[in-house]
């Protein structure tokens, strides 16, 4: 696959990431098995007027299993790339496990950020969410490695995406999101130890700071993803003072950002103006 974005990749260590266009400053960050690319859609929409910086996670895509297995590791990851370009007034979006990263990141230096986006994402009481808790014990027995032959069945790892998407991503993008993942020992253990780990109580230790989050925070959720129902937006507007409301993509799944990202990208742009 010919990566058009190949000329924007950078790297803090081994945290790879893509850094396209000029403005303000806006960090994309995904979830599990998918990477930076998810967000290509609106990198192409955006880069004229902001500059979005969308990391691979480690893990996954370029980045390799550099971080603590956890979403503490991978957030972590995250603060080590904004602290290494000494970003500010950064603009963070994020999406499924990419959204509870973000809540950590946030959490941990508030002062940095300028506006905060949470698309369809995993919170306090729904992290796992309930579909999605066979895949982790799976993990937890050990038994990832049965997922390997996928690597070399995209037709058929994009028929299992379809659960995200109304409108799947090409055969090229899910081999760029599974290959990371499923693809090497390093890989799978790394998967194997990130998945294991998921637990609410590693999201409710934050509760206190998102209470205090003031800045303008803006739910965008898609409304017929079955892994997170609008009620978790709604969750989440109670909790955050700086979320005034949810913005609805009506029917939208998973990787709405993706799939539909205009309709993503004018919710985004109505947020930020």
């Amino acid at each position: 696959m010919t990566d058009e974005f190949a000329a924007h990749r950078r790297s803090v260590g081994e945290i790879s990431y893509l850094d396209v266009g000029e403005g303000p400053v806006t960090v994309f960050v995904h979830g599990v098995f998918t990477n930076a690319l998810l967000w290509r859609n609106c990198l192409r929409r955006l880069a004229g007027h902001r500059r979005c910086i969308a990391i691979d996670l480690p893990g996954h895509g370029h980045t390799p299993p550099v971080a603590d297995a956890s979403v503490d590791g991978l957030a972590s990851a995250v603060r080590t790339v904004l602290t290494a370009l000494e970003l500010t007034d950064v603009h963070l979006v994020g999406n499924d496990t990419g959204g509870a990263v973000c809540q950590l990141v946030y959490a941990a230096d508030p002062g940095r950020f300028a506006s905060l986006v949470l698309t369809n994402c995993d919170t306090e009481g729904n992290f796992p969410p309930p579909l999605f808790r066979p895949a982790v014990h799976l993990a937890r027995l050990g038994l990832l490695s049965l997922l390997r032959p996928l690597v070399k069945a995209p037709r058929v790892v994009r028929q299992a995406y379809r659960i995200g998407y109304q409108h799947p991503a090409p055969p090229e993008i899910i081999s760029s999101f599974v290959g990371p993942v499923l693809g090497s020992p390093s890989g799978r253990r790394f998967m194997r130890e990130l998945l294991s780990s998921m637990d609410s109580r590693r999201l409710a230790r934050i509760n206190p700071a998102l209470r205090e989050c003031r800045i303008p925070v803006a739910l965008i959720w898609g409304t017929g993803d079955p892994l997170f129902a609008p009620r978790w937006a709604s969750w989440l507007k109670d909790l955050i003072p700086g979320a005034t409301d949810v913005v609805p993509i009506p029917g939208g799944r998973l990787f709405f950002v993706d799939d539909r990202a205009d309709e993503f990208v004018t919710a985004l742009r109505n947020h930020w103006n």
